[in-house]
């Protein structure tokens, strides 16, 4: 099974609660992967709650290109806490 992000929300900090397509919901706390070129402007808050779903793709996008594997996302994760 192919697994896909279905949607994204932004939380504190650099997390993110995002539900994918086994129709589990985890949040993932990306502030220790934000280096490098593509990567790094994230840091901006702004820029890092820009981030969306690209429906062709299957996973979290932000406006500059960066995006992450569905799966490394997953793993990366922890079962949502409730509420957001």
């Amino acid at each position: 099974m192919f697994l896909h992000v279905n949607s994204v929300e932004p939380l504190e900090g650099y997390s993110l609660r995002l539900a994918f397509s086994d129709g589990s919901v985890r949040d993932v706390d990306l502030s220790d992967e934000l280096y490098g070129d593509v990567f790094e402007p994230l840091r901006d808050a702004d820029i890092f709650r820009k981030v969306a779903v690209n429906e062709e793709t299957g996973t979290i996008e932000w406006p500059n290109g960066a995006d992450f594997a569905p799966e490394f996302l997953y793993e990366s994760g922890s079962p949502a806490r409730q509420p957001a």
